[in-house]
């Protein structure tokens, strides 16, 4: 998948003097990243916006510097927002190294049907939205898919384990650990118990008489 580009430039205000700067559309930054000198950065808040959208925490992006001749490969590592508006007010970037191995969140997404749904009070339920990984930056994928047709009955699950991960990537997590499962409605469950009971208390009544 291509990665996302981001153009920003190096930045001499700081503290109170950011302020001015929000005001007027741009947004302070930072990269920085193992054997890197950190550098502060600013850019159009609609650019930064926009990139967040695409890219998440997940994505790889292109970023250019303004006066560097060469491009780096950052991650968005930590997002500041103004509490009350959402207004964003700072991005940190981390610079990952080509050749040596990463560590990240990837979003699941779900695909397939699961045969399970056949029954409208069953559902779908994800446990764990994003499974952590580890691979080269290149190899890091945007989602890792979780093919949900294995699911017939409402006590089959999905776990860690039965994830197939892309070409150069490793799952972290516990492989116990349930990534997706089907669940049944608290309602119908409710019923079904009390269905249960009443039969039951139907039963000893006549055993009684």
């Amino acid at each position: 998948m291509d990665k996302i580009s981001l153009e920003l430039q190096k930045r001499d205000t700081a503290g109170k003097h950011n302020r001015a700067l929000r005001r007027s559309g741009i947004t302070p930054a930072h990269v920085f990243g193992h054997g890197v000198e950190s550098l502060a950065l600013e850019g159009p808040t609609a650019d930064l916006e926009a990139t967040l959208s695409h890219a998440g925490t997940s994505r790889l992006i292109n970023l250019k510097v303004k006066g560097e001749r060469h491009t780096r490969s950052v991650l968005i590592r930590e997002i500041q927002r103004k509490p009350a508006s959402g207004l964003l007010l700072h991005i940190d970037l981390y610079q990952v190294s080509k050749n040596e191995k990463m560590t990240g969140d990837v979003p699941i997404h779900v695909i397939g049907t699961a045969p399970a749904l056949v029954a409208r009070s069953n559902k779908v339920v994800v446990d764990m939205p994003s499974l952590s990984v580890e691979c080269l930056p290149a190899d890091l994928p945007a989602r890792i898919d979780v093919d949900v047709s294995v699911l017939k009955t409402v006590t089959d699950v999905i776990r860690v384990g039965d994830v197939k991960a892309p070409d150069g990537v490793s799952i972290l997590n516990s492989r116990e650990l349930v990534v997706v499962k089907i669940e049944q409605e608290r309602k119908v469950v409710a019923e079904g118990e009390e269905k249960a009971a009443e039969s039951g208390a139907a039963t000893e009544g006549k055993s009684s008489a």
